[in-house]
């Protein structure tokens, strides 16, 4: 994987007119000047080469505009692909877009106060000094990386206006987010039906899968996910667009996959490295959390002690952190608290953490609820002890069952905690009925 950040440059092709009739000659100022710089800050550069002999901008060219982390516009010329772009641009991102152009050339009325950084052209149309025009980008580059100032007007001038949050849908609803031909979207709900098998061959008929909009390719990747194919996401993430790679949402697919396929410290430093440009989300602390949970268990099982319980409280901080950062989302909130109750079933702060996260669950359930919001309060309600509420919830979640792994999964939480209570002498008699039924429906008991 390119862990580099990616920049997208918007500028025109070949050599081109400005507007006193001077030739600039755009292939080489990318390649001796803004390739250069771009590499020299210390990021990825991709070129809007799609762009190339084509009218209108296509899905991929907006996925770009949108995704990618930094941007450089060349305003060289009235090229109206390239305003147009920057205009969408400066809508999405508060920052991070650097304007460059051609010394003495004339910049339209709206555009005439932005900063833009300019370089010296000769009579053939090419940079006089590209050594010095690339190290001043490599500069503003590298000061736009410290995202100290706004650069787009739109942001510097509306108090208040937001750009919608490209890169931190949810998952498990992006395919409802993204629009995308219609007939694709069934071949792939047909092929998922199908098996790995269909769904390979729909993979292998869309061509270079970097050049597949993003609806398609991520229903793609949360397909092969769907089936647990996990070499196969990973394989996919390494194929995609670099601006789609970069995304929130593949990257944390990507994390999840290698963890389950023992790669858990590839998985961990990438989760690491987005908390670190980022800040804390619910669902890559929550994906964090899980890899030292996974390896607390390894450890735990193999009579490492020691060993398991650091790995233990790192996985409770992961989770904490997770649901600390959005206590809307109950998932990392109950496996903290879980946690935290294996390692002291009488930790008051592990029953504070379920009260809480009970609230986030109820509220879901106002919007549809599945087994595993009745599961969750299942075990919200032992991490309490309140074995009535536990037993009502158990009812709730085997009526929607649909999957014996998933009762397993429940089990498993359940029987850890029973085993810790047992532990330190308190009463777990109720909580193993709940276990023994949860385990008689997933090996298949009616």
């Amino acid at each position: 994987m390119d862990h580099r950040a990616v920049c997208f440059v918007i500028m025109p092709f070949g050599r081109k007119p400005d507007p006193s009739g001077r030739i600039v000659d755009f292939d080489r100022i990318y390649a001796a000047v803004i390739a250069p710089a771009v590499e020299a800050a210390g990021l990825a550069v991709v070129r809007a080469d799609e762009e190339k002999g084509a009218g209108f901008i296509h899905k991929l060219m907006y996925e770009r505009i949108l995704l990618s982390e930094f941007a450089i516009a060349d305003l060289t010329i009235l090229n109206a692909n390239v305003y147009y772009e920057l205009g969408i641009r400066h809508a999405a991102r508060p920052e991070t877009t650097v304007l460059t152009m051609a010394l003495g050339s004339p910049l339209p009325f709206d555009v005439g106060a932005l900063r833009a950084l300019p370089y010296a052209l000769g009579d053939n149309g090419a940079p006089t000094d590209a050594q010095a025009a690339a190290k001043a980008l490599t500069e503003r580059l590298i000061e736009a990386r410290g995202h100290r100032a706004m650069d787009s007007p739109l942001f510097q001038l509306l108090e208040g206006y937001q750009a919608a949050p490209i890169d931190r849908l949810k998952t498990d609803v992006f395919r409802t987010q993204v629009a995308y031909a219609e007939a694709l979207k069934k071949k792939l709900a047909d092929a998922r039906a199908g098996g790995v098998a269909a769904l390979d061959a729909v993979r292998d008929g869309l061509g270079d899968i970097d050049a597949v909009e993003a609806g398609v390719a991520v229903d793609l990747l949360l397909s092969y996910r769907a089936l647990s194919e996990w070499e196969r996401v990973v394989d996919l993430c390494g194929r995609l667009d670099r601006a789609l790679q970069r995304t929130v949402l593949v990257r944390e697919q990507w994390a999840m996959a290698l963890n389950r396929l023992g790669r858990d410290r590839e998985a961990e430093a990438i989760l690491v490295e987005m908390i670190g440009e980022r800040g804390p989300s619910s669902e890559t602390c929550g994906l964090l959390g899980r890899i030292h949970k996974d390896r607390w268990e390894k450890a735990r099982k193999d009579k490492r002690e020691i060993e398991a319980r650091g790995h233990l409280r790192k996985a409770i901080a992961a989770y904490r952190q997770g649901f600390e950062t959005d206590w809307r989302d109950a998932y990392p909130g109950v496996n903290a608290a879980t946690l935290m109750t294996i390692a002291d079933p009488r930790d008051r702060a592990a029953k504070e953490i379920a009260g809480v996260a009970r609230y986030a669950v109820r509220h879901r359930q106002t919007q549809g609820g599945d087994y595993w919001d009745h599961a969750t309060l299942v075990e919200l309600a032992a991490i309490e002890g309140d074995w009535d509420a536990s037993e009502e919830a158990l009812g709730d979640a085997l009526a929607a069952l649909d999957e014996g792994w998933k009762a397993a999964s429940t089990a498993g939480n359940l029987r850890l905690i029973a085993e810790s209570r047992e532990a330190a002498g308190m009463e777990s008699e109720r909580l193993r009925a709940i276990v023994d039924e949860l385990t008689r429906r997933a090996s298949g008991g009616a």
